[in-house]
């Protein structure tokens, strides 16, 4: 799944993001996925996960 228009996902900085505004990381779930991108460059544009993928890096991320 790609991410063509990011005029309808609302990103959210992520809780694990630099509190001095650096390395930060936001990302955006929607119907049909998720997508994360760098606070620093938006311009390069998001990274986007299917719903399963999306769901496996969580896991994998938290240890589950």
């Amino acid at each position: 799944m790609m991410l063509t228009s990011e005029s309808h996902v609302n990103f959210h900085k992520s809780s694990y993001s630099s509190a001095k505004g650096q390395d930060c990381v936001e990302f955006a779930e929607f119907a049909t996925g998720a997508a994360v991108r760098d606070t620093q460059n938006r311009e390069l544009g998001p990274l986007s996960f299917p719903p399963l993928e999306w769901t496996a890096l969580l896991r994998s991320a938290t240890g589950q």
